[in-house]
């Protein structure tokens, strides 16, 4: 006899189950690896001790390097004129440029150890020596166009006074652009087991940011400057090639150029390699993770050699400066580090002319 509260008839869901109990582990999908994450791009243990170690060089070069500079300019009897006005206040940038490396190299093997302030500081820094650089080299282009191309206008006013207002104005512009250090932070970074320090936005709105910072780093320390400077050389030039005896009369002209092409050589290379990432960021150019490895692997590159800019300048001015070696010796010769020796005629004569003024 049956219990009446069960029943006899069962359901049996088995074969129901295993039609239903589909399985996705055995179809053709392939995980397309565009769209996959790239790899953290690092470098092995030698290679960071190496950079390190090449910033500390170049920390060591630059301080008393571009301290002589400033010296032999400063120490001028004579009254300085605009170019070696801009050419002093490059030294002073240089110099500032220089002061941070200790920082990222240590930061490079150990991380960012000097705390948030400091990361802020010392990028600021770093800004404002890198735009502070091409902005007086562009001062110097500029002048050096108004004394040759338009000598008569330029002995209107006093370009002295002139020239002490536009060293203001050009520390006050750079203090100004290097403002977005401000946004610089330390972190832990997700791929490393130290501190960083480095640009740290909303992550609502990094994109954004990261590509306005990047737009007004590029247009305003490098393309407008160089859009003035080509110019004002070129006219420059191809009117000292029409004067008779014009680049004998222009030595300090030479330096100049040389000064300019040094700052091209070293920071081009990190514009492009810039510019690429900041292409490769807002996806107007199509990557793969093996291209975006290559342009952290440039960017890495490039920084260190536009680092090395602040070293070159002093370097450049003792090999191609015939001002700056013969003035170099009357400091020595005066503080007893070498003989005395009478100057000649000719080098006191090389110096009288106002086109020939420029220092270096």
């Amino acid at each position: 006899m049956t219990d009446p509260n069960t029943s006899s008839f069962t359901l049996d869901f088995g074969p129901i189950y295993d039609d239903l109990n589909f399985t996705y582990n055995y179809t053709d999908f392939i995980v397309d690896p565009e769209t996959q994450p790239c790899d953290f791009f690092s470098l092995p243990d030698a290679v960071m001790v190496a950079v390190s170690a090449f910033y500390v060089l170049i920390f060591i070069l630059a301080i008393p390097g571009n301290l002589l500079v400033g010296l032999v300019i400063g120490l001028n009897k004579q009254s300085l004129t605009p170019s070696d006005l801009y050419l002093l206040h490059l030294a002073v940038a240089d110099i500032l440029l220089a002061i941070t490396l200790p920082f990222w190299a240590i930061s490079i093997t150990q991380g960012w150890v000097f705390g948030d302030a400091m990361c802020k500081i010392v990028t600021i820094l770093q800004e404002l020596s890198f735009y502070s650089s091409i902005l007086f080299l562009t001062c110097i282009s500029m002048d050096r166009y108004m004394v040759i191309v338009r000598a008569m206008d330029a002995r209107k006013g006093n370009r002295q006074l002139v020239s002490w207002g536009v060293c203001a104005a050009v520390w006050v512009v750079g203090a100004f652009l290097s403002l977005p250090g401000l946004f610089t932070s330390t972190y832990s970074s997700q791929n490393l087991s130290h501190l960083v320090c480095s640009e740290l936005y909303d992550p609502s709105s990094a994109d954004e940011w990261r590509l306005a910072t990047r737009i007004l780093r590029h247009a305003l320390g490098f393309v407008v400057p160089l859009a003035i400077m080509l110019p004002c050389y070129g006219v420059t030039i191809r009117r000292l090639l029409h004067i008779r005896g014009g680049f004998q009369r222009q030595r300090a002209m030479r330096v100049i150029v040389v000064v300019v092409v040094a700052f091209l050589l070293c920071w081009t290379p990190y514009h492009i390699a810039v510019m690429t990432d900041s292409f490769f960021r807002t996806k107007i150019v199509p990557y793969n993770c093996p291209a975006r490895m290559a342009v952290d692997q440039a960017m890495f590159a490039t920084q260190s050699l536009g680092l090395l800019h602040s070293c070159v300048n002093p370097v450049l001015y003792a090999f191609v400066g015939e001002k700056f070696r013969r003035r170099l010796v009357q400091i020595m010769r005066k503080i007893g580090v070498l003989e005395r020796a009478s100057v000649s005629r000719s080098s006191r004569s090389s110096m009288s002319s106002e086109i020939t003024s420029t220092f270096m």
